[in-house]
């Protein structure tokens, strides 16, 4: 019997064999997700195939990245079908076609900034557009507290963000979106918030109560619907709590409700659960892609040795009301 995740009108079957992976393509850790236009779905990984591909029904179309990415991390497809890619290991920004050709580059591959200097990038995570594609913001990120402001041809407009636990301050800017409105949200990963500013990094507001949030994506068109990856607990000492994480949570932007937690605590690698939510993505039907650091982190909630084959990519498919 199939696995289902949520109530009600947030309810949603689990496949985890979703992707159809060849024996022969060995992909690693999931870091990002982004579906296109036709709902293809672009697993961005840390194996022998940077970005993999997949039709609705997880067929592998394609790879490609190969030899170019260091450390995969984020992935925004534009309305105009290009991809921008997050990598963190070389700490660069690249703009690319959905067959791989890079149109830009930003940063200098393996020549970060100095560290905390508040200058682009050191170990940058992830990007968003603007509603018109006049922007780019990007969350920088590991080595840096700080969101960039740049024009999509690649010149720095403004940047904000300190260190620290106060409004417009961060601990590891993690993910950003940008909503139909204009907002901004950052995913301030070990703050365990979300904070939301204007265009203009103005600070407005920020939603609480979550749990080492990782991926983060708005759903297509104008739907008022934030889906988050929560980490689960990292600590020895906790690592078996419930209702703590991994999780992956759907939430309104407009007046902040939380309309789902999915996923059975504490996790693992078992339908419906999850090892480590990084990457997440929502196609036009409301089905939801999770891309999953199971590598690194399945230890974390079983012991023994490691399973034979690491859970990539799996998919929750929304069931009709």
């Amino acid at each position: 019997m199939t696995e289902r995740l949520g109530t009600g009108d947030w309810t949603f079957a689990v496949n985890d064999t979703w992707a159809k992976i060849p024996d022969e393509i060995v992909l690693g850790d999931c870091a990002a997700v982004g579906v296109d236009s036709k709902d293809n779905v672009y697993a961005f990984n840390r194996g022998d195939h940077p970005v993999a591909v997949f039709d609705k029904n997880g067929n592998l179309l394609r790879t490609w990245g190969e030899g170019v990415f260091t450390r995969p991390h984020g992935v925004h497809v534009a309305p105009d079908d290009t991809i921008w890619l997050t990598d963190d290991g070389d700490h660069t920004v690249r703009h690319c076609t959905l067959e791989g050709k890079i149109l830009l580059t930003l940063g200098i591959p393996g020549k970060p900034a100095p560290y905390m200097s508040g200058e682009p990038f050191h170990r940058c995570t992830h990007t968003a557009l603007s509603p018109q594609g006049d922007f780019l913001y990007i969350s920088d990120g590991y080595g840096n507290a700080r969101i960039h402001k740049y024009t999509p041809g690649g010149k720095l407009l403004s940047s904000w963000g300190e260190p620290g636990t106060g409004p417009g301050e961060f601990n590891i800017p993690h993910n950003i979106c940008c909503d139909p409105d204009g907002w901004i949200y950052v995913a301030d990963r070990e703050n365990h918030r979300v904070q939301i500013f204007n265009g203009d990094g103005k600070w407005e507001t920020q939603w609480n109560y979550l749990h080492r949030p990782n991926g983060m994506c708005l759903a297509h068109g104008h739907s008022p619907l934030c889906y988050i990856g929560e980490g689960g607990p990292a600590g020895e000492i906790n690592r078996l709590w419930p209702n703590i994480g991994p999780r992956v949570s759907i939430h309104t932007t407009k007046n902040h409700e939380v309309k789902a937690q999915l996923g059975k605590t504490p996790g693992g690698m078992f339908p419906g659960g999850f090892t480590s939510p990084h990457g997440i993505a929502v196609d036009s039907g409301g089905h939801i892609y999770v891309g999953e650091l199971s590598g690194r982190s399945w230890s974390r909630f079983a012991q023994g040795d490691a399973p034979p084959k690491r859970r990539v990519i799996h998919k929750l498919e929304k069931v009709a009301a």
